[in-house]
């Protein structure tokens, strides 16, 4: 994120999601929920959005497809 330059967007990325993936990559249920985990994305996604467009909308509907394709 830092060579494209949007750092900035991500400055507390990894803190939100410390945790939500164990040390050999896969996410860890038994730590976070994977429906909260999403909507944590998408409302990151959604901030990135704001800054970057001025509107929101552009994260729209990403909650919604990640779930219905990964979600199970």
């Amino acid at each position: 994120m830092g060579r494209l330059g949007w750092g900035a967007h991500f400055g507390g990325l990894a803190a939100r999601l410390e945790g939500a993936f164990g040390a050999d990559g896969v996410f860890a249920h038994n730590r976070l929920r994977f429906v909260d985990f999403v909507d944590d994305v998408e409302e990151l996604l959604e901030a990135v959005a704001r800054r970057e467009r001025g509107d929101e909308e552009a994260a729209d509907g990403f909650e919604e497809y990640v779930l219905r394709h990964y979600g199970g």
